[in-house]
């Protein structure tokens, strides 16, 4: 099969548009300028477009669900384009890791990621790939939310296009190497 759904997480509207919890769009949009890709568009659950590179087809689904309600997305867009899971990819921050670090897997918890979360339990099952982008936890205690729902700083837009640009290559070798391949090439230490 060489066509993908990369579910690219975040939340919809302007007040969200340059947050970290929005990485995820952040690296879709990326992705679409790079290959020219035709403007979005807002269909079922989402806006999306979809990009050609080395032979593959990626469908790039930005869902207008929000965060916590991803699965709907997930759900409708694998029915609507009649792939199963092993074709799709999710983009999403992860406290857990460094700013800019990235980590690919094949399945596994949600760890806190509540669109992770509704993704596992529409889809019933924590087996799908997802290439978590890390935003790093520098916030203290109860300030989460304001955290992930704030601008990256200074120092972290010094470099954010480059980061991006290696989570982009990253969701092009899922499609070309296969997710277990690709881990090896994306979670180098």
């Amino acid at each position: 099969m060489s066509k993908f759904l990369v579910l690219c997480l975040g939340n919809i509207g302007p007040e969200y548009a340059d947050t970290r919890h929005n990485v995820g769009f952040m690296v879709g949009d990326y992705l679409a300028r790079k290959h020219d890709a035709v403007p979005w568009e807002l269909g079922r659950h989402a806006f999306t477009t979809e990009i050609k590179a080395k032979g593959k087809t990626y469908v790039l689904v930005k869902p207008t669900t929000y965060m916590n309600l991803s699965g709907k997305a997930a759900a409708h867009w694998l029915s609507a384009l009649k792939l199963t899971k092993e074709n799709m990819l999710v983009v999403t921050d992860d406290l857990a890791l460094p700013y800019g670090k990235l980590r690919l897997k094949a399945k596994g918890s949600a760890g806190g990621q509540n669109g992770l979360k509704h993704i596992q339990e529409t889809l019933g099952t924590d087996e799908y790939a997802r290439l978590r982008f890390g935003i790093d936890s520098s916030f203290s205690k109860g300030r989460q939310v304001d955290y992930v729902l704030s601008p990256f700083s200074a120092d972290e837009k010094i470099d954010l296009e480059a980061r991006l640009e290696k989570a982009a290559e990253a969701v092009l070798a899922f499609g070309a190497l296969g997710v277990e391949r690709a881990m090896n090439v994306v979670n180098v230490k």
